[in-house]
């Protein structure tokens, strides 16, 4: 599938803010928090600033950007409205939590307004792995591993940010950074089962289901449909060699977890409060690079059984 980069910084952007939102929102219910109203305004400003950038890049893929309001009316359907219906409701409790807390500080309307906020974040997160993972044509999509994989880098990446945050604020909460780390091992683990998983195993569609003359025997391309690139061809059969995926893993794989991971566990074990910092700042800033990477390889290797009639033998 084409990687166009309005998609890949929506699902990293998006994915960042909505998983410092949930983590936000459980630490506001259970007090964990600063009680700084500067705090609350910057972290959950960043929040929504990543969730609002994201949804408005998301609009740059489409053919006709202004009318992207329709898809709110399929909800019933479609995983792409739903999660357009879900983005837009998280944005009131969100919203209402930043000025509370802004306004007021954290107390009863904060904790209570917390956990409403999180679990809208995480069905928006939700809905828009499904997108993905609902679409059978593409089995590097449609497969059980999507999910829980955009769950916990949600989860991962808006930790590593939150616990940067509460560094700036001095001393940071132990238990931010230890549930940062326990979602990026899990992010990890679920991540390499998600490559080796499309690397040993292949849809179920060949050249010959998808012509319905596997009767006959082997069927193979007499004559290109077109000679010229088409739209399908450029948005669903985009290609992409495998030492520059391998090398692009790697760059996922070091910068986007094994970096951010030892970064992390660097300011949990610090006893200076710059080295602290520095090194969850500087983790932040390697998960996003890291992260891009990963998020440009989910795109670029999943293959459309469509390409079956251009010539591909298996996707």
């Amino acid at each position: 599938m084409n990687p166009a980069f309005s998609v890949i910084f929506f699902t990293t952007a998006s994915g960042a803010g909505y998983g410092l939102i949930a983590l936000f929102g459980i630490g506001a219910m259970l007090g964990l928090l600063p009680n700084d109203r500067w705090f609350g305004g910057v972290s959950l400003g960043v929040a929504l600033a990543l969730v609002s950038a994201g949804l408005l890049s998301s609009t740059f893929h489409l053919g006709h950007p202004e009318r992207a309001w329709r898809a709110f009316s399929q909800w019933r359907t479609s995983w792409l409205s739903r999660e357009g219906v879900l983005a837009v409701l998280t944005f009131v409790p969100a919203g209402l939590l930043w000025l509370v807390w802004v306004l007021c500080g954290p107390g009863l309307w904060t904790a209570i307004l917390g956990p409403i906020a999180a679990a809208l974040a995480l069905a928006t997160v939700w809905a828009t792995a499904m997108i993905y993972a609902s679409l059978k044509p593409i089995h590097q999509w449609h497969n059980k591993w999507v999910l829980p994989n955009y769950l916990t880098l949600a989860l991962f990446s808006g930790g590593v940010l939150l616990y940067g945050l509460l560094h700036l604020w001095g001393p940071a909460l132990p238990l931010a950074g230890e549930a940062a780390l326990v979602a990026g091992l899990i992010a990890l683990t679920l991540k390499r089962l998600y490559w080796n998983f499309i690397e040993r195993t292949q849809a179920e569609s060949t050249p010959e289901t998808a012509t319905g003359l596997g009767h006959l025997g082997k069927v193979r391309l007499f004559e290109a449909p077109h000679t010229e690139s088409n739209y399908l061809l450029k948005e669903m059969g985009f290609k992409v060699g495998r030492k520059h995926a391998a090398k692009l893993r790697r760059i996922a794989l070091v910068a986007g977890f094994y970096i951010p991971i030892l970064l992390t566990m660097l300011a949990l074990t610090s006893a200076g409060q710059s080295v602290a910092v520095a090194s969850s700042l500087l983790a932040v800033l390697s998960l996003a690079i890291g992260i891009l990477a990963e998020r440009w390889l989910f795109f670029a290797e999943a293959k459309h059984t469509v390409t079956l009639y251009y010539g591909a033998e298996r996707v």
